[in-house]
């Protein structure tokens, strides 16, 4: 959606277009392109277009000398404000798709060509486009984030014709008796999305496609805006795995950025490493760390989830309140974010109870605020639970058996809070009925509560019997049994709890090993006694210097900035 009426471009507007097109291809300052972009382009947003669209490409086109791929950058950025302050339209969504397409091919090729003339580049010393590590991400990011809107519209609208007998029971067929009060917008986008070249539009295949050839691009180049999009895209294509609800292929794409010793080195700043880049952007380091700890959870790693998350949520909580993290755009989204990892470390810590007492992987601060949110509820669904489980045991019924989801209701609404929006890559057939009457994106998301809800059947009497075990040194099994638990349990909660595990302080997906994750060592001795060990608790004081000496040296920091000329 854009704005065509040229002769009311501002000149405050053709003078910003200038500047940025000078900043990411002649003065490539940092500095400069920063303020135009963070701060310039939004306080024009607010004042001229708070509402509305900005100006056509074509309109501003003579500022830029018409350069093909900066009008593209322009085009994307322009309909990503719009996408922003309007409720965007079937129309605005497709529209959408040809802002990327454009954008990414002009942007594949441009780089493609530098590859193949990179000799004539070196010896110039410049490259031909420089723009933010910020700016490479928001495009990326925001790429992945319209592709999960489409999709979730066009099940919702898939949904709403199905409801309203639009649809033939067979292709080719008119509808039997469609509603005759059927919503007109409804009627309409259906309409479109019968069209022949309606079904290529955000294809799943296209998006993974255009992200792949970026991550190849940013491998093989040394031109840094190149660099910057093959790591966000690594990062955003992790984040459209986890969409997927393909755990392990998201771990596995963003090993490079965790696990790789690539660096990216401009000529007016230091060298960084693929992993410094991402620490830069803090939307990047946000979405990147949730997706892998959304991912280490549904793996059943919940150690390497609480240590991935439990430390941006540490870090979090101190820019809450110094302040830094409200400087930022969006800080509500950032709260309701923070908020989600939160929910999330509370069902990791429920489920590998090992973490509660640990200060290595969840600070204490984090654990606290874990507790008081929600601690109660938790504690509560356990004893429920184990009530539960002692009544069918006292049945001789298995611990195995089958729950219907109402004994982990608060679990599950947990886990709703915090995963993600999940999208299927199925493209509903518009041109015949479905006999079902759930939607593609309800049956991704229940498919995953069942998962979870599998796992959480034997955790609430895992948690009674190692209740029970902390209790002795040694303890008979037939006794155990009078208790309550099932002798099957003492082999499911070692298997269980047997997880793969980093082999170091950073989370990684193939850089592990299996581990246990009990908190207590146990073993049968002559199928009667078992023998209880449990595990010795280390005092550890190495994270609370790093702490006080990172916040000390903010605090520093803070202090040099303030302007005291005029006290």
């Amino acid at each position: 959606m854009t704005n065509d009426s040229d002769a009311c471009v501002p000149k405050a507007l053709t003078d910003f277009v200038f500047d940025l097109y000078d900043s990411a291809t002649l003065s490539q300052l940092t500095e400069e392109q920063s303020r135009l972009y963070n701060t310039d382009f939004r306080d024009l947003s607010a004042k001229y277009f708070a509402n509305t669209a900005w100006p056509s490409p074509q309109s501003i086109a003579s500022e830029c000398n018409g350069d093909p791929l900066f009008l593209a950058l322009y085009r994307e950025l322009t309909h990503r404000h719009w996408h922003a302050v309007s409720r965007p339209t079937l129309h605005d969504r497709m529209e959408g798709w040809d802002v990327y397409r454009e954008l990414l091919d002009e942007l594949l090729m441009v780089a493609e060509d530098d590859a193949s003339s990179s000799s004539s580049s070196s010896s110039s010393g410049q490259p031909k486009l420089f723009i933010l590590p910020e700016w490479a991400f928001d495009i990326l990011n925001e790429f992945v984030y319209q592709f999960q809107g489409f999709c979730q519209f066009r099940t919702a609208l898939y949904a709403s014709a199905n409801m309203h007998n639009l649809l033939p029971t067979e292709a080719g067929q008119e509808p039997e008796q469609p509603n005759p009060k059927a919503p007109h917008h409804v009627v309409e986008n259906l309409a479109i999305m019968q069209q022949e070249d309606a079904k290529d539009v955000w294809s799943v295949d296209t998006v993974m496609n255009y992200l792949h050839r970026l991550i190849a691009i940013g491998t093989k180049s040394t031109v840094p805006v190149y660099q910057y999009f093959g790591i966000f895209a690594s990062v955003t294509l992790s984040r459209l795995e986890c969409l997927l609800t393909d755990y392990t292929s998201c771990l596995q794409v963003m090993a490079p950025i965790l696990e790789g010793d690539s660096v990216v080195t401009k000529h007016d700043q230091e060298t960084k490493t693929y992993s410094e880049v991402v620490q830069s952007v803090f939307g990047a380091r946000l979405s990147l760390t949730y997706h892998a700890g959304i991912s280490f959870l549904m793996l059943r790693r919940y150690k390497d989830a609480a240590m991935m998350v439990g430390s941006l949520c540490a870090n979090m909580q101190r820019g809450f309140k110094s302040g830094q993290l409200r400087k930022l755009p969006n800080t509500e989204q950032l709260y309701k974010n923070y908020d989600r990892m939160v929910a999330l470390l509370a069902i990791v810590t429920h489920l590998c109870p090992h973490e509660q007492k640990s200060n290595v992987l969840i600070e204490e601060s984090i654990a606290k605020i874990i507790r008081e949110k929600h601690g109660a509820q938790l504690s509560k669904e356990n004893n429920n639970n184990t009530n539960t489980n002692n009544e069918s045991g006292s049945s001789g019924a298995n611990i195995h058996h089958h729950h219907d989801g109402g004994d982990y209701k608060k679990y599950t609404d947990l886990f709703l809070f915090c995963a993600p929006k999940f999208v299927s890559p199925v493209i509903p057939d518009f041109t015949q009925k479905r006999s079902s009457t759930t939607s593609f994106t309800e049956n991704v998301h229940r498919f995953q509560i069942r998962l979870l809800e599998q796992e959480l059947a034997c955790q609430s009497s895992f948690r009674e019997l190692r209740s029970y075990l902390k209790l002795y040194t040694s303890i008979g099994v037939s006794k155990l049994i009078s208790f309550g638990n099932d002798e099957q349990s003492l082999v499911s909660l070692k298997l269980k709890l047997r997880q793969l595990e980093s082999d170091n302080n950073t989370p990684s997906y193939s850089k592990a090993t299996l581990k246990s994750a009990l908190d207590i060592h146990y073993y049968l001795e002559n199928d009667e006694i078992i023998h209880i060990d449990e595990a010795e608790k280390q005092r550890r004081f190495e994270n609370y210097f790093m702490r006080q000496s990172i916040q000390s040296f903010e605090i520093r920091k803070d202090a040099n900035a303030i302007d005291t000329t005029n006290v």
